[in-house]
């Protein structure tokens, strides 16, 4: 890894924390809450790729864990017993689902950043509503157990159409980003 990719992956970080703080909790379930992560998860994976992408995203996760309050609701290991914490690592799923897509495609036009991004989004959902469904029914004694009608109508319905639009926003500044930031990249070759 290289000084500039250190770079980047703290700049993302960084989105990340700021991503987290500009929230809305939804008068709906408990906690069910709306930010621009999910925009800053999908730009990194598309602008520094899957690895880098991901390696900013375990470091944003590690970071919340060992106490620093940079999710939207604070931070420290106890968010590991929270249902809601598998949303957080469908951060990184996104960010590096993004980055994979991505570069899979030959022509890297704005609907190859649009479809990287919206797919990257989904998994965002796939690993948080495992994550809730697991801590809720299996793990977790003395949780609220979940159904599957609550799980999809609160935890997915709810958000998922406000969440594309944000990730739709997020694959259209990567796509207007990119040109600039491989400039910068060959440039200092």
């Amino acid at each position: 890894m290289t000084a500039r990719d250190l770079a980047y992956c703290a700049l993302f970080v960084a989105l990340m924390v700021v991503g987290a703080k500009i929230n809305i909790v939804l008068p709906i379930g408990t906690g069910v809450t709306v930010s621009l992560q999910i925009m800053f998860a999908v730009i990194t994976g598309l602008l520094i790729g899957p690895r880098n992408g991901l390696i900013s995203l375990v470091v944003y996760l590690l970071l919340g864990l060992i106490g620093l309050p940079v999710y939207a609701h604070g931070g420290g290991l106890a968010y590991l017993l929270r249902p809601t914490y598998g949303f957080l690592l469908g951060f990184a799923s996104a960010a590096w689902l993004s980055g994979i897509l991505l570069k899979g495609f030959r022509k890297k036009n704005f609907a190859a950043y649009l479809i990287s991004g919206e797919i990257g989004m989904l998994s965002y959902y796939v690993l948080g509503l495992l994550y809730f469904a697991l801590l809720s029914n299996v793990l977790l004694q003395d949780a609220q157990p979940i159904g599957l009608k609550e799980l999809f109508t609160v935890w997915f319905f709810s958000t998922v159409w406000i969440d594309a639009i944000i990730a739709g926003v997020g694959s259209l500044v990567a796509y207007k980003v990119a040109p600039a930031l491989n400039n910068i990249r060959e440039g200092s070759r």
